[in-house]
């Protein structure tokens, strides 16, 4: 029993030992992966430290072959959503047209031609019948809104007091408003007559209330009037004194009754005394003649009393309508008047003087016809400050109120926009 407890003794201490020695085997195991671990973790602090520097030590070429490098990628990407959009078109292309041969396909297969004809025929009546009814439509607006205007226009000169002739020749600026005979007549301006070349704008009234013409800055027009014996006595030395440049002289007339020519009782004075002040003279003529003949002895009768002066303005023919209905002209047509000017105008020419006929609008527009009297020089009388004539004329009698040193009453004023007496 004893040998038995020492050999247990024994056998507990030997493997006493051995536990020892494992546990010490166990700790050196330790130790070592403990001293490997951080031999690892120093070696990666290591490597990465190395590639910090090596990325901080990158040249700068380096750096702008890697922009670019991402610009070139950016228009690779670019480039290729271009071609994606032209095939993304292309195959749209396609199928619009694949659609397009299937539906004349589906048509042909279930109309025939006639019917095809008939819809076709259809659809561009449909399409006609839809333009002109836009058509009347914006017509049927335009027409709204010229109304709308017209009106506004009539009650604006109502309201101002301007009448009803100014109010007609406002709403109707494509045409010239004559009113005659409590009627009024419109004639569409045509270009079949020459138009004058005058800016309304440039007819100026100065501070004397007389109308100028101006170009370029200065006064291009000349300042003139016209008389008769019904001015009286006339002190010539003032007229030219006031600026008055030339004098249209009444000659004479032919008298509405019988008929007789007869001179200005105030002609011979007049002429001499413009002349001796320096100014240019024409003269004028009131016609009644029946017809080309009675036109010339108008003319002839001119001449004979105008070859002593020195006649340098033209002289004129003037045509006016007598309101008696008991004149001998009351019953001549236009182109009765036509030709007695006509025939007035070619004996003055014929003498060597400028030929001119005068008139206002009804003259011009009511009896003569003025594509027949284009060749000759017109004298025009309107006494409203706005031009209203569009065709060509040299004089504008621009008022029968006017007023001038020397004479006593109403002269008319007249501007010129030539000097005959340069020609």
């Amino acid at each position: 029993m004893i040998k038995d407890n020492k050999g247990m003794e024994r056998l507990k201490e030997t493997e006493l030992q051995k536990e020892t020695e494992s546990e010490k085997n166990t700790e050196q195991n330790i130790k070592i992966n403990t001293e490997t671990a951080d031999n690892e973790e120093d070696w990666n602090i290591k490597i990465r430290r190395g590639h910090r520097r090596k990325k901080e030590s990158l040249s700068p070429r380096k750096k702008n072959d890697k922009s670019s490098g991402v610009i070139w990628v950016v228009m690779c990407l670019f480039i290729l959503m271009a071609w994606t959009g032209c095939l993304a078109l292309f195959f749209q292309n396609q199928k619009l047209h694949r659609e397009a041969v299937e539906a004349a396909a589906f048509m042909a297969a279930s109309y025939t031609a006639e019917e095809v004809e008939v819809m076709t025929r259809q659809a561009a009546e449909q399409a006609t019948q839809g333009a002109e009814q836009a058509v009347k439509e914006a017509a049927q607006q335009a027409a709204l809104e010229k109304e709308e205007e017209v009106l506004k226009t009539i009650r604006e000169r109502m309201e101002d007091g301007s009448g009803t002739f100014a109010m007609l020749r406002e709403i109707f600026q494509k045409e010239i408003v004559v009113a005659s005979e409590g009627r009024y007549h419109f004639f569409p301006i045509t270009d079949r007559l020459k138009p004058h070349s005058y800016v309304k704008e440039q007819f100026i009234q100065n501070d004397q209330g007389e109308l100028e013409y101006w170009e370029n800055g200065q006064v291009v027009s000349k300042k003139g009037i016209d008389v008769s014996k019904y001015q009286t006595e006339i002190d010539w030395a003032k007229v030219a004194g006031d600026g008055v440049e030339y004098a249209f002289i009444r000659l004479g007339i032919r008298g509405y009754g019988e008929g007789k020519l007869v001179l200005d009782d105030a002609y011979e004075k007049n002429v001499e005394g413009a002349l001796e002040q320096g100014l240019d003279v024409g003269v004028y003529f009131f016609t009644q003649a029946l017809n080309e003949e009675e036109a010339r002895e108008e003319a002839d009768f001119v001449l004979e009393h105008v070859r002593n002066y020195p006649i340098t303005y033209p002289i004129v023919l003037d045509v006016e309508e007598v309101l008696d209905k008991k004149a001998r002209t009351a019953k001549m047509s236009q182109q009765d008047w036509t030709r007695v000017c006509i025939a007035f105008c070619e004996r003055i020419k014929e003498a060597g003087y400028t030929p001119m006929i005068y008139g206002n609008l009804k003259t011009f527009f009511l009896m003569l016809d003025m594509e027949q009297l284009e060749a000759y020089e017109k004298w025009f009388a309107y006494y409203q400050p706005s031009l209203y004539f569009p065709y060509e004329f040299s004089i504008w009698q621009y008022s029968a109120t006017g007023r001038v040193s020397g004479i006593e009453g109403d002269v008319d004023l007249n501007v010129s926009m030539r000097d005959w007496s340069r020609e």
